[in-house]
């Protein structure tokens, strides 16, 4: 399971959220069905944003697909179409298929206009989406769908998949071909000898350096063990299977 605080680029998980009562503040219009939102409270020493309760969902009609349809994780019960102003529904995620690509946290706390405010934010992906399809779609921010862990709603999140577990961003390895890399990611490796990442490195692989200092015995037994079968072009593969996606560039 992952928990709050731990989470990487890469990850693949199942985020759900549990079904909720919320009131309709407007139909489905423009391609968003409007609540208010059961979860948080208004920040009023907000100094620059002021949210009223209020939270527009994207949903598919259809015809017009608004663009957060893409990113949005959010359903509600009934479904939009069947929603008016005024009606009492039901608004939660149901197991959802995502992977991370950002992570950011904020000390202080983020200001978003409402209670509590985040120190956390995830950026993911539906499963069958890519970063690389949406590089200028400001909607998401060039990098995903922001989820908050730790903002009052009750988000649940299991860990699927984290390629490369035993290694820490930064980390320097040897591979089975006498290449040094730099690991800043799983899909992120710079090769020292300027050749390019190519096919990337080669299993297994011996971890050098950890924190730009030589590496724990126990440290490297866990990389040599994790590398000891398979390969990255094997790792990747079984992300691609997960995800339906294709890695951050």
């Amino acid at each position: 399971m992952a928990h709050e605080g731990d989470f990487r680029v890469g990850d693949v998980l199942s985020v759900a959220c549990p079904f909720t009562p919320a009131e309709v503040e407007q139909g489905l219009t423009w391609g968003h069905v409007s609540v208010r939102w059961p979860w948080w409270r208004i920040d009023t020493d907000s100094a620059f944003l002021h949210w009223n309760g209020i939270v527009a969902l994207g949903v598919d009609t259809g015809e017009n697909v608004s663009p957060e349809t893409e990113s949005g994780l959010f359903r509600t019960d009934p479904p939009p179409e069947h929603l008016k102003a005024g009606d009492v529904c039901r608004v939660g995620v149901p197991p959802t298929v995502v992977h991370v690509t950002a992570v950011d946290h904020h000390d202080p706390p983020l200001e978003t206009g409402w209670l509590p405010r985040p120190g956390l934010t995830v950026t993911v992906l539906r499963r069958g989406l890519s970063y690389r399809e949406f590089p200028d779609e400001s909607h998401l921010d060039g990098l995903g769908f922001a989820l908050h862990p730790g903002d009052g709603i009750p988000f649940s999140f299991e860990l699927l998949m984290r390629p490369y577990a035993f290694l820490r961003p930064g980390d320097e390895v040897a591979d089975a071909a006498g290449r040094a890399w730099r690991f800043d990611g799983p899909w992120d490796w710079t090769a020292f000898d300027g050749a390019g990442a190519g096919a990337g490195p080669e299993w297994p692989l011996v971890l050098l350096t950890r924190a730009g200092v030589p590496c724990s015995v126990a440290d490297a037994q866990a990389v040599a063990s994790g590398t000891a079968t398979g390969s990255h072009q094997e790792t990747l593969r079984q992300w691609m299977s997960l995800t339906d996606a294709s890695p951050t560039p």
